[in-house]
């Protein structure tokens, strides 16, 4: 990490590992661009969005695994540690790794946004560059505000984000390119939503 990233870090990953393993199980807590971030227990809604993103890649690939709140090293140099709503893997990739796992071998990460005010920067802008940066072939970003489904391929490792961005309204079929390959009719979404 350069002198310069240390500055605008709030603390080190050890220290933020370290927090993270005594926080409570009601937040989920993750570490990009050297800033801590909060996010509050999922509500039932958007479980239920992640439960049926799970049925549709099970039974379509089920030579794959969803897996939920997996956490990722991410950003350049694996400084950053995010834990997207479900990283989707080949079957048993995660066996035998411990909280912080290299992105290798994650094909998809997704989130679901939630009613939160971080919710923009985070999983609009701040996680999308991370992913990509860490070579993760597809971002799936399900916003509830805004009742699309955004499908970012094609990631940059250089600059971090993806090339490819195509967004999708509720109701409308989604397809999650090579290498998932897969096709969602998101219809059911629309009752998801405040």
């Amino acid at each position: 990490m350069t002198a310069m990233a240390e500055r605008r870090s709030q603390m080190s990953v050890e220290e933020f590992e370290t927090i993270a393993a005594a926080a409570p199980e009601t937040v989920t807590l993750e570490f990009v661009n050297g800033r801590i971030g909060v996010k509050k227990v999922a509500d039932g809604d958007h479980s239920t969005i992640v439960s049926w993103l799970a049925r549709r890649c099970m039974r379509a690939r089920p030579d794959l695994d969803l897996y939920y709140g997996r956490g990722l090293r991410v950003e350049a140099c694996r400084e950053g540690r995010a834990k997207p709503d479900a990283v989707l893997a080949p079957e048993a990739h995660f066996a035998g790794h411990g909280e912080w796992a290299a992105p290798d071998g994650a094909l998809m990460v997704v989130q679901v946004t939630s009613y939160d005010s971080d919710t923009d920067r985070r999983d609009r802008h701040e996680k999308p560059t991370a992913y990509g940066q860490a070579g993760i072939p597809l971002y799936v970003l399900i916003d509830r505000d805004s009742c699309t489904v955004m499908v970012h391929s094609n990631p940059d490792r250089q600059v971090g984000g993806y090339r490819d961005i195509r967004t999708s309204k509720f109701g409308e079929t989604v397809a999650l390119p090579d290498p998932i390959g897969i096709e969602l009719d998101t219809e059911i979404l629309k009752n998801y939503v405040r």
